[in-house]
């Protein structure tokens, strides 16, 4: 399983390069493997990213922006839903991996209450 982060080298905007600066650096600091995949140099990329994000994770105009997290072709979600499962303790889960022993980031996703 590799985790493949969706991110664009020359964005405009502010709040999406710290976005993905945000995402890229919590993956290396807790050492977890994935792959930067620039939508901004590499066509193929923005185009398989704006595929394969499904239809109700998309803005109701325009493309899908990064950052983008996949596991394998599985979407996993934008920043919002990384930071959501970071602020959980549920990263590990949200990615789709098993936490590693003594980890303090959660293994599992807290179930929703009724």
């Amino acid at each position: 399983m590799v985790i493949k982060v969706y991110i664009a080298s020359s964005s405009g905007s502010t709040a999406i390069k710290k976005q993905q600066q945000d995402v890229l650096g919590f993956l290396e600091a807790n050492k977890i493997e994935f792959e930067e995949k620039d939508i901004a140099a590499n066509e193929e990329n923005r185009k398989w990213m704006r595929e394969n994000v499904p239809e109700d994770s998309r803005p109701a105009s325009g493309n899908p922006l990064p950052p983008r997290l996949f596991n394998d072709s599985r979407y996993l979600g934008d920043y919002n839903a990384f930071f959501e499962a970071r602020e959980n303790n549920a990263v590990y889960a949200f990615l789709g991996l098993t936490a590693p022993p003594g980890s303090k980031v959660g293994e599992h996703l807290p179930t929703a209450s009724p």
